[in-house]
């Protein structure tokens, strides 16, 4: 009788366990329903939500795709192992783990595959990048998100300012009635570090000079260059980010495993 008693008190499910599970899924479970908030919010405000047709009317990529899915894989996640772990139900931490190991898996494999080939990586980099210069002017998140590329790696285009002939108000033809004609946007533009007042204009005009007085005035390295030279310069930082989330899933895994076998273990006590 002793026996079973102390079999049966060994088999116990780890609070330990059970509430860092939960307190590590209720924040991916909050910050799911924040991305998802925030890209429903900007959706909204550019009269999507009204017009759902219009998702595929922008010819370029809309960043608050970024916040809906990966806000929806976060909620969806965070739910499934906050109540799998609190409720102590086998089949949500087992879709829990499942989830999250095919994430895992997508992802071993995109970076296996991204090394192999990167040579076409670099094609469709810049096959994205061209997509997205003409549709700068269709949609404002996705012209603040190339803005801010430009500017942050100092570049202009995705091999250089004349790349901005294949947007339609940048483009250098003699039957373009725009403003902006042989120009480029704002971001491409050398910042003068004494100015406090930005200059929107600023690139108007500039690629009818030559190259070399180009030079003074705008960035003229192209974005998939420059890209490549910061991810080289940030290797080790980049790689320990990717290396600190795949051991953030495989802890997961392994915490929402651990409890589905105490589970299974008390079960088979009762």
């Amino acid at each position: 009788m002793s026996r079973k008693h102390q079999h049966f008190k060994g088999a116990e499910v780890s609070c330990c366990v059970k509430y860092f599970l939960f307190g590590f899924n209720i924040i991916f479970w909050l910050l799911g329903a924040a991305f998802l908030g925030i890209g429903l919010w900007a959706w909204a405000e550019k009269g999507v939500l009204s017009n759902i047709s219009s998702i595929t009317d922008l010819g370029g990529f809309d960043p608050v795709w970024l916040f809906i899915v990966v806000g929806g894989v976060m909620f969806i996640l965070g739910f499934a192992g906050c109540i799998g772990a609190l409720r102590e139900n086998t089949v949500l931490l087992k879709f829990f783990s499942v989830f999250l190991g095919l994430i895992f898996f997508l992802e071993l494999t995109a970076g296996i595959l991204a090394f192999v080939f990167k040579d076409w990586i670099k094609d469709q980099l810049n096959f994205f990048i061209n997509n997205n210069v003409k549709a700068y002017r269709d949609d404002i998140d996705l012209q603040n998100l190339i803005d801010f590329a430009q500017e942050y790696w100092l570049c202009c285009g995705a091999h250089g300012p004349n790349d901005w002939n294949l947007n339609i108000y940048f483009n250098c033809t003699e039957l373009n009635p725009s403003r902006e004609r042989c120009g480029v946007p704002f971001s491409c533009c050398v910042k003068d570090p004494a100015g406090d007042v930005l200059n929107t204009q600023c690139g108007y005009d500039v690629r009818l000079q030559g190259e070399l007085a180009q030079q003074e005035f705008i960035y003229t390295k192209g974005c998939v260059g420059q890209f490549e030279k910061w991810l080289q310069e940030n290797l080790i930082v980049v790689a320990g980010i990717f290396v600190g989330i795949a051991l953030l899933q495989i802890f997961g895994i392994c915490l929402a495993q651990n409890l589905v076998s105490d589970i299974k273990a008390v079960k088979a006590n009762w």
